[in-house]
């Protein structure tokens, strides 16, 4: 087993845990070899504590004997692992702060957050200090950072890299994700992550309902990558709203209550016995989720059964979706919480959708005409992830 080395880094985002400055050398030879990356605390790496963004996660629970799947795996393919980086209290949150350990800086935006709750993975990849970070994405948890500090982020197809030695959220909705500044590093990781696929979109289908949740900053760029696909494609694209009448909030609070019930079910014992401090905000989450009923979670069920079913047929085997990946531009660090409340909701509304339909969503950064930095994403059927992200990066150098 990879033995810990000296911690090289200079951490001047405050992206890492106390507990996680550590580095593990990878493989010699590997497609990887040569790339650094860390790892979201939640990820297990034999030797090493998990602190999962809780002190009290972390004095209650053995230091794991194993490295997590992914972990594993990338050390394997020669990448190196550069220690452990911040997470949002369980996962539970889209803000990027932690009330125990501070919150990252965002290189791109110091004033503003990097999103959560792969908070520190973000916050390490913008600084330049590692080439990649593991993240996950329950609900947004690495679509949003990526939006929020200009990096590519892919949601995988639910189920398609491992997360064993993973610290679960909800584990109908959990991914293993990761995050990167380059295009090239990122589809590098992909090609060791992902299985090849032999997708191919045909057709442009643009959810008007999720463009509208967004800010209008969005708007330009959306139109900008919609003409650069509809051109690559050979395609006029597909005008709809994805959520009917129902409307998006209406999907979103289909995956917070299955959610809810499904995370209390993991972690509702150990909160009731160990009784961490939370943040006020996921404390107040965690109290819903204890409060979520049997039925209602299995009303929630069925109704994502629907959506599933539906999306998945609206997309077949050569739809491919174009969507905002975030509501807005980072919130301020010192953004009042209704504020971030109101910006959290809207997001979820755009984010739901892959997570609810287990599906594959990349994010990839865009630069406005004012200069800003934002993430368009596009999602495709399950297990497109490797050409998705192929995809985006030619729509990429297009746009760009």
């Amino acid at each position: 087993m990879n033995a810990p080395l000296p911690f090289p880094i200079q951490d001047t985002v405050g992206a890492w845990v106390p507990h996680g400055k550590f580095s593990i050398a990878g493989q010699a030879d590997g497609p990887l070899a040569g790339l650094t990356f860390a790892a979201k605390d939640l990820f297990d790496v034999a030797g090493q504590p998990t602190g999962a963004g809780n002190p009290t996660w972390l004095a209650t629970h053995s230091v794991p004997t194993q490295h997590s799947a992914v972990v594993a795996q990338l050390l394997q393919a020669g990448a190196t692992l550069m220690g452990k980086v911040l997470t949002d209290e369980l996962a539970y949150s889209l803000h990027g702060d932690n009330l125990h350990y501070g919150t990252p800086i965002n290189s791109l935006y110091p004033a503003r957050v990097t999103g959560g709750s792969s908070s520190g993975s973000a916050a390490a990849v913008a600084a330049g200090l590692v080439h990649f970070a593991l993240g996950t994405d329950t609900g947004g948890s690495t679509r949003v950072p990526a939006s929020y500090c200009g990096l590519w982020g892919l949601r995988s197809t639910h189920g398609l890299v491992p997360t064993t030695g993973l610290v679960p959220l909800h584990p109908s909705f959990d991914t293993a994700t990761w995050l990167a500044a380059s295009g090239d590093v990122f589809e590098r990781v992909g090609r060791v992550l992902l299985p090849d696929t032999p997708y191919k979109p045909r057709r442009l289908l643009l959810p008007l309902d999720a463009w509208e949740l967004a800010d209008d900053i969005f708007a330009p760029p959306l139109r900008q990558a919609r003409e650069a696909l509809a051109q690559a494609l050979a395609c006029v694209p597909e005008n709809l709203r994805i959520a009917g009448e129902t409307g998006l909030p209406a999907w979103r609070q289909t995956y917070v209550t299955a959610g809810a019930f499904e995370g209390w079910q993991v972690h509702g014992a150990w909160i009731a016995e160990a009784q961490p401090t939370f943040a006020p905000a996921i404390a107040k989450r965690w109290q819903a989720a204890s409060q979520v009923s049997a039925e209602a979670a299995a009303t929630a069920r069925a109704t994502q059964a629907q959506i599933r079913a539906q999306v998945r047929e609206l997309l077949g085997n050569d739809g491919l979706m174009l969507l905002p990946s975030a509501a807005s531009l980072p919130p301020l660090r010192d953004a009042d919480q209704a504020a971030v409340d109101a910006v959290r909701l809207r997001t979820m509304a755009i984010t739901c959708i892959a997570g609810l339909c287990g599906l594959p969503q990349i994010s990839l950064p865009v630069r406005t005409a004012s200069g800003d930095m934002l993430g368009l994403s596009l999602l495709g059927p399950a297990g497109s992830d490797l050409a998705l992200i192929r995809i985006a990066r030619s729509l990429h150098a297009q746009i760009h």
